[in-house]
């Protein structure tokens, strides 16, 4: 059994926010909008204010993670870039954009490394949860995993996705495999979905099928 992922630094979040968001510049994106690392050549932070935000990985649009409320991004790429992922607006968003080294200086007058270790901590033990979920694993204990990530967003979020894509677009597993058990699983009972492969939820999913 996989350990559970451990709840969001939030208070970390909210000081790093507080002390960073009065010198950082407003930025609306819509929703599919992309969003790079750099601006004017400028490495930035980005805060996001409200809206529903993914990082994907630029190669071929692996979404990696998506996440809505008060969140920072930036501080890893700044300190080792890889230019290999992107922002990708799921929604209208509300973000602030800050120069990454102006973010630095604000963080070390503050005192707030040991919060932004806790952040970096965060996201690393994220990318690690998430690869014992999919890397390595049989088809349909991938998707079982996702359903149960599906099935823990409102349905509001649940309704604006189907199934086949949020699965898709974080595996890249076939569009025959992620049918094939979805379907088998929708047969007997174990999810409800609505017509256009909407999930409404997760009665109860078998450690196999």
């Amino acid at each position: 059994m996989t350990t559970p992922l451990h709840k969001r630094p939030e208070a970390e979040i909210k000081r790093l926010i507080s002390a960073l968001e009065p010198f950082s510049t407003p930025l609306e994106l819509t929703s599919d909008e992309s969003l790079h690392w750099e601006y004017q050549g400028r490495q930035q932070f980005y805060i996001i204010k409200s809206g529903e935000l993914s990082v994907l990985r630029e190669a071929d649009g692996l979404v990696i993670t998506t996440v809505d409320g008060q969140s920072l991004f930036g501080v890893a790429e700044n300190l080792h870039p890889l230019r290999k992922h992107i922002l990708r607006a799921e929604t209208d968003c509300l973000l602030l954009r800050l120069d990454a080294s102006l973010g630095h200086e604000l963080i070390c007058t503050a005192g707030l490394w040991q919060d932004m270790a806790a952040i970096l901590a965060y996201h690393t033990a994220f990318l690690l949860y998430r690869d014992t979920q999919v890397v390595g694993q049989r088809t349909y204990s991938v998707i079982r995993s996702l359903l149960l990530e599906m099935n823990n967003l409102i349905l509001d979020h649940r309704l604006r996705v189907s199934v086949l894509e949020y699965i898709q677009e974080r595996t890249l597993l076939s569009r025959s495999s992620i049918l094939n058990v979805v379907s088998a699983l929708k047969t007997r009972g174990y999810i409800e979905i609505t017509r256009g492969s909407y999930l409404l939820q997760v009665i109860c999913l078998p450690e196999r099928l």
